[in-house]
């Protein structure tokens, strides 16, 4: 009967072994990712970099195309005014309207008050209201320069959604990847101490 229990003493024996290993190696690991891995954080830095230089590039894409209409505006209404009966007044009216919306308009920051996204978008809408029929009455500019503006802010304006879009992919990428690795960012210091989510077109997108 006694020769019949020493496997089972044995067996209790290896198990206990085995779990004794277990812990202690358990232990281990969980001193080893108490102290975060310098390579560790370098990586996630690099990649957070990369994840801020493409929504900086989404940014200047979509600021630029504005800068464009913006421009392009000013260069219809320009060609405008030299047009005979030309209601000067009205359109040194829109090219002030047309100058104050660079002033006007948001930043990466401040768009998070989406009242300001919508005032400016406001403010462009207006302008372009009143600009469009002056330009092409009836859809026929008074000069081929004229229909050429007409067409080109056409196209920038039916652009504007595209890029946003661009831009909140980009942004909600950068978003997800600061909320997953807040503490290693933190633990730069510098910049990366102080960083924020940033906010987006789509309501309700964060």
């Amino acid at each position: 009967m006694a020769t019949s229990l020493i496997p089972t003493v044995k067996s209790a024996v290896v198990v206990l072994l085995i779990l004794t290993a277990c812990a202690a190696s358990c232990k281990r690991d969980s001193s080893k990712s108490a102290v975060m891995d310098p390579a560790s954080k370098a990586a996630v830095k690099t990649q957070f970099d990369v994840l801020r230089d493409s929504v900086d590039l989404k940014w200047r894409n979509m600021t630029e195309s504005d800068d464009q209409k913006i421009g392009v505006t000013g260069l219809l209404l320009r060609e405008l005014k030299s047009q005979p009966g030309a209601n000067t007044a009205q359109l040194q009216g829109l090219e002030k309207a047309n100058t104050r919306l660079k002033v006007r308009r948001y930043t990466q920051q401040t768009m998070a008050s989406s009242d300001l996204i919508d005032q400016y978008d406001a403010a462009q809408d207006s302008l372009f209201r009143v600009l469009l029929p002056v330009a092409a009455p009836d859809g026929n500019a008074p000069t081929e320069n004229a229909r050429n503006f007409v067409e080109g802010l056409q196209q920038l304006d039916a652009g504007v959604v595209g890029f946003r879009v661009q831009y909140d992919r980009a942004a909600q990428q950068y978003n997800n990847y600061l909320k997953l690795h807040q503490a290693e960012l933190q633990s730069l210091g510098g910049k990366y101490a102080q960083i924020k989510p940033l906010p987006l077109f789509t309501l309700g997108a964060q």
